[in-house]
C-alpha cells in the first residue's frame, strides 16, 4: 500500500519522469544505466550532438534520490559530458564499486558526482572513506559535489576536502557541465 501511495505522489508531483523512474526500478538495464529516451528535435540539433565528442568516458553518480539520478544521468549523457554513467544510490555502494574496480582503469569513473545529504552514509562519510582507497583511485577519479545544500558550513567543509575539486548546486545543468574541466 505504501508503494502505491509513493507511486501516486511521485506521478502527481513529477509527472512522466516519475513513471520512467518506476519503469527503471521495475526493469533495470543490465548495465545499471537508464535507457536513453528519444525526443523530437530538429535534425540540426541532433546532428550537432552526434558530432560533439564526449568530454569523459565514465562518470559515477552518487545520490539516494532516483528522480535526481534520472534527470542528472539524462543531462550528463545528452550534453555529451560522459558516454557511460554508473549510478549508485548510497555512499557504501559507491565505495564498494570503487574497491571492486580499483585496478581497472577501463571501469573506474573519471568524474564522481557526490550528493552530500544521504541516509546512512552522507557525502562527508563517503569522503572520509574515499581517503582510505588506493592511490590509483584517488588520483584517477575527480570528485565534484553535486548538492542541493546551500549551507555555508557544507560548502566550506566540502571545499576544504582535498579530493573535492568543485561544488555544484542542484539541479545539474549544461552550463555547470561545460565549466568542469580537469
Amino acid at each position: 500500500m505504501a508503494e502505491i501511495k509513493k507511486s501516486l505522489f511521485l506521478r502527481s508531483y513529477y509527472g512522466d519522469v516519475a513513471q520512467l523512474v518506476e519503469q527503471r526500478t521495475e526493469n533495470p538495464c543490465v548495465s545499471g544505466s537508464i535507457p536513453l529516451i528519444t525526443t523530437t528535435s530538429s535534425s540540426s540539433t541532433t546532428m550537432k550532438n552526434a558530432e560533439k565528442p564526449f568530454k569523459f568516458d565514465r562518470v559515477l553518480l552518487i545520490d539516494d534520490n532516483d528522480i535526481d539520478n534520472f534527470i542528472n544521468e539524462r543531462m550528463i549523457t545528452t550534453s555529451h559530458f560522459s558516454k557511460i554513467v554508473t549510478v549508485k544510490n548510497s555512499g557504501e555502494g559507491a565505495l564498494q564499486f570503487l574497491r571492486d574496480h580499483a585496478e581497472d582503469l577501463e571501469r573506474l569513473p573519471e568524474v564522481i558526482f557526490l550528493d552530500l545529504n544521504m541516509p546512512a552514509m552522507d557525502g562527508f562519510g563517503f569522503l572520509a572513506e574515499y581517503e582510505k582507497l588506493s592511490e590509483t583511485v584517488r588520483n584517477f577519479c575527480k570528485v565534484v559535489v553535486l548538492s542541493s545544500s546551500i549551507s555555508p558550513e557544507d560548502i566550506n567543509r566540502a571545499s576544504m576536502n582535498p579530493y573535492v575539486l568543485k561544488y555544484v548546486n542542484k539541479p545539474l545543468g549544461e552550463k555547470y557541465l561545460d565549466a568542469i574541466n580537469f
